[in-house]
């Protein structure tokens, strides 16, 4: 009987589980869908490379989705179980907190696993991912991203560019061009048509002028020179792939360890603290699942999502002082989880004591 009861609680949380992360990861991924399609169609991104960016998004958002996940299915799976009198009547037959506990252990360890691995090495990985397809991007960027009719930053020199129209073939019509060429001086162009070519320097674009007119010198002075052309080539310096410094979610798990830069700590006990706190979370979850016979279906779960909403401030409050050296490095993030952590123990041990009184 006692297997029977653990299958039917293990596949109770099990199919709620994978319901709520369904349903949550859709609803994020279909808004980064929609960012993905906009710079699609800007030419900020290549077609082929919109559904790797949606992927690797997904294996971020997984990092927060399984926690909060595991932690809505258990108190709605649970819940259910005390609203039909299902619970109470297995703890009249002594089937005791081990009966909760034991099936619940055999999707957490997996998913606390997977969550460690996610967090410390998979969302780094996909982060790092993403900003290189970025970075490819911009160097694949061509005239066909400008709109038409609208001021755009161009180039890694940001120089403004407006054209009139785009043709399909990339060559921009009516084109106006401002851009910085010293510390006061400033270009200010002015063509009929400009295209952008390659050149024999792999790291460097020209974009090529023709028939316009080109004002150089300072504003707020008479200093100007104006020249008359039929082709003018302006250089291109295309952005690195090598990001020097990478951001610190972005940052090797290894590299954190070794650094004592308090920005690098934060974010290395923060990765530490989500596959703890996905433990913590599910143990908070079963108390905070008891209901009453015919209570509401959502009765306790406002509860619930207030608890994680003040657990995850503190947390970022925490890695916020740490990264300010408002609050000692091995103080850290661990007080929020062992705040957290004796709550729920108590929880728990008042819930016991609750199972104890249904045996007499």
């Amino acid at each position: 009987m006692t297997r029977i009861l653990d299958r039917y609680i293990f596949r109770e949380i099990t199919m709620t589980w994978l319901g709520v992360t369904m349903v949550l990861l859709l609803i994020l991924l279909t808004n980064q869908f929609a960012r993905v399609l906009g710079d699609v169609a800007k030419g900020k991104l290549p077609k082929d490379a919109a559904f790797d960016v949606i992927g690797l998004s997904a294996a971020q958002y997984l990092t927060v989705l399984v926690p909060i996940g595991l932690f809505l299915s258990i108190m709605l799976a649970l819940g259910r179980l005390y609203r039909d009198s299902e619970m109470p009547a297995m703890m009249a037959c002594r089937v005791g907190s081990s009966g909760i506990y034991r099936p619940l252990i055999w999707l957490l360890l997996p998913l606390a696993t997977a969550v460690a691995w996610l967090s410390i090495e998979g969302a780094p990985r996909a982060l790092t991912a993403v900003d290189r397809i970025g970075a490819e991007a911009r160097r694949e960027a061509d005239l066909a991203s400008i709109e038409p009719g609208r001021f755009t930053m161009f180039g890694p020199d940001q120089a403004v560019v407006y054209g009139e129209r785009v043709t399909a073939e990339g060559v921009m019509e009516k084109v106006f061009m401002q851009r910085q060429v010293g510390d006061r001086r400033v270009e200010v162009v002015i063509a009929d048509r400009g295209e952008q070519l390659e050149s024999a320097d792999a790291d460097t674009r020209l974009l090529v002028l023709h028939n316009g007119r080109r004002y150089e010198g300072v504003p707020g002075t008479t200093e100007f020179r104006v020249v008359e052309f039929a082709e003018h080539g302006i250089p291109f310096r295309l952005p690195s792939l090598d990001a020097p410094d990478p951001r610190p979610r972005a940052m090797p798990f290894a590299e954190l360890l070794n650094s004592d830069e308090l920005e690098h700590i934060a974010e290395m006990q923060w990765r530490i603290g989500i596959p703890l706190s996905t433990i913590i979370l599910a143990m908070l979850a079963v108390p905070l699942s008891h209901t009453r016979p015919r209570a509401g279906r959502y009765g306790r779960l406002g509860v619930g999502l207030l608890v994680f909403i003040i657990y995850l401030n503190m947390l970022s409050a925490a890695k916020a002082w740490i990264e300010q050296a408002t609050i000692s490095p091995a103080l850290g993030l661990w007080w929020v989880h062992g705040c957290v952590l004796l709550f729920a123990l108590v929880m728990l041990g008042a819930q016991n004591r609750w199972h104890r009184r249904l045996w007499r």
